[in-house]
């Protein structure tokens, strides 16, 4: 009766799932380590863009205070101005009437810098020399501090704008290539969706080749940590 039953178990080389073939096995392994590698190399991009952002809103900010400040010392410059050029016009109309003693006591109570450049000045002999400055405020020697100090400011805001203007432009360009790898992600996980071996490869390749030319991008920009 052994003779008449039929084995029915499924023979040893059907036992099991079965395994890829080495080429799919490969192109699986490519793909999970693409998509892995690519999915950190994003998110660092990201990153880079979110800090060479808040770089830009920083630099922005000490543009404008210094703004502030250049404008802040300007207008001390002018009122400083405006007070010893009414005094030197006060000593100025003494002179010319012969009140000597007014115009010494106007004199004695000129403000700095007016007070070390008159002299000079006077040495220039104005009313004889027809090439000496007109006033002392066209002296060489006539320099306020707050005037200095707003070029100084003017400058520093200056190169923060510059600084700002260059940082929107890292933080743009990583976002770029954020969107770069992230169509490299497409890519690669589109690839293993395709039933054509050949169509598996093709859009695998073109993802790794992005990867690289994107790498190799994304190494030659500065970076913030």
């Amino acid at each position: 009766m052994s003779d008449d039953v039929t084995d029915d178990r499924p023979d040893s080389a059907d036992e099991g799932p079965r395994l890829p073939d080495s080429a799919a096995g490969w192109r699986e392994l490519v793909a999970v380590v693409l998509l892995s590698v690519t999915a950190i190399v994003t998110a660092w991009t990201g990153f880079q863009a979110s800090k060479w952002g808040g770089a830009m809103s920083i630099a922005f900010s000490e543009a404008s205070s210094s703004r502030i400040e250049a404008s802040r010392q300007e207008s001390l410059a002018r009122s400083k101005v405006t007070i010893q050029v009414s005094l030197y016009t006060a000593w100025l109309q003494a002179y010319q009437d012969g009140d000597t003693e007014l115009a010494d006591f106007l004199e004695s109570r000129f403000p700095e810098p007016l007070a070390s450049t008159f002299p000079a000045w006077i040495d220039t002999q104005p009313l004889q020399n027809a090439d000496a400055p007109a006033t002392p405020f066209a002296m060489e020697q006539y320099v306020l501090p707050e005037q200095e100090a707003a070029a100084e400011a003017d400058a520093r805001a200056d190169e923060r704008f510059a600084t700002a203007l260059r940082n929107n432009q890292r933080g743009d360009n990583y976002t770029v290539l954020t969107i770069g790898f992230a169509t490299v992600l497409f890519f690669a996980a589109l690839s293993g969706r395709m039933r054509s071996p050949r169509a598996q490869w093709t859009l695998l390749s073109i993802g790794c080749l992005g990867f690289v030319v994107l790498s190799a991008i994304l190494l030659s920009f500065p970076k913030l940590v």
